[in-house]
C-alpha cells in the first residue's frame, strides 16, 4: 500500500444517545486504492461514510493527509449518499447539482466561472450524461441520478470518494463503464470506497474489501473476505448482537 490518504482510528457512532450504529472501526486507505465496502442492510456502512465525511458526530479520529480533521473540515472527501437520501422534489437541474461540487473552490459566495462550467461539462461527459445539463433532476431515472451525483463528486476534485450504493439502479453497461472510470481515477491517485450489495461485482472488479456489520468485520482481498464461512459470520445476527 502507498502512503495513507485517509485513516480511521476507533471510529464509532451513536444515534439518539442509545443506538450504537458503529463501533471501533479502524483502517487506512492508500492513494489510488479502489475498495468495496460490504455488509447487510443496517450494518452501518452509510454511517461509516458519513462519519468519515464529517457529516455525523463520531468517536475516534479521522486523519486526512496526516492531519486530524474536525467536523465540516473535510473538503478533500466527497460523499455521495444513497439515492433514498436525495430529495428529487426539489426543482434543480443536472448542471446545478454538479456545479455545487465546485463550491469548495469559491466559498459561500460562489460566482461560477467559465472554467467551472467547462469542468462540469467534462464531468458529465465522464459519466455519459453529456447534453443533459439542463434536464431537471426529477425527470431522470434512478441510475441517471446516481451518475449525476458521481459527476458532482468528480467536479469537487476530491482526493477520496465515498460512494454509498452509487451503482444501485445503474444498468449493467453503465455499471461496467463506471467501474472502469473508478479504476482510471484510482490510477491517477484518487482513493475510492464503494458500498455495494453486488458480491459478484466485488469479487471480479475489486482487490480489497471491507466487511462491516456494526463494526469492521474484515479487511482484505474479496476472495478471502467473501468466502462462505466469512459471509455467514458477516450476515448473521450474532455479529450485531455481540456489539450492541
Amino acid at each position: 500500500m502507498t502512503s495513507a490518504v485517509l485513516e480511521a482510528s476507533h471510529v464509532g457512532v451513536t444515534y439518539n444517545e442509545d443506538f450504537r450504529a458503529l463501533t471501533d472501526a479502524s483502517f487506512s486507505v492508500g492513494a489510488g486504492e479502489l475498495i468495496a465496502v460490504v455488509g447487510p442492510n443496517g450494518a452501518g456502512k452509510s454511517t461509516l461514510f458519513k462519519a468519515l465525511a464529517g457529516f455525523v458526530d463520531h468517536e475516534g479520529d479521522v486523519v486526512v493527509h496526516g492531519k486530524h480533521c474536525h467536523h465540516l473540515e473535510r473538503q478533500s472527501i466527497a460523499y455521495i449518499p444513497q439515492q433514498t437520501d436525495i430529495d428529487l422534489r426539489f426543482p434543480i437541474t443536472v448542471a446545478e447539482v454538479v456545479i455545487a461540487g465546485r463550491r469548495r473552490f469559491h466559498g459561500r459566495r460562489m460566482r461560477t466561472t467559465q472554467a467551472d462550467i467547462t469542468h462540469v461539462m467534462t464531468c458529465l461527459s465522464q459519466v455519459d450524461l453529456g447534453g443533459m445539463e439542463n434536464r431537471s433532476l426529477a425527470t431522470l431515472s434512478g441510475g441517471q441520478v446516481q451518475r449525476v451525483m458521481l459527476a458532482r463528486a468528480l467536479a469537487q476534485e476530491a482526493d477520496v470518494l465515498l460512494l454509498d450504493e452509487a451503482l444501485s439502479g445503474v444498468d449493467a453497461v453503465h455499471t461496467d463503464e463506471l467501474i472502469t472510470l473508478f479504476g482510471n481515477l484510482a490510477a491517477t491517485g484518487t482513493s475510492i470506497l464503494v458500498s455495494t450489495h453486488d458480491l459478484s461485482l466485488v469479487r471480479s472488479r475489486f482487490t480489497r474489501c471491507l466487511t462491516v456489520n456494526k463494526r469492521l468485520v474484515g479487511d482484505g482481498h474479496p476472495s478471502a473476505e467473501l468466502a462462505d464461512n466469512k459471509l455467514e459470520q458477516l450476515f448473521s445476527s450474532t455479529t450485531q448482537e455481540e456489539v450492541l
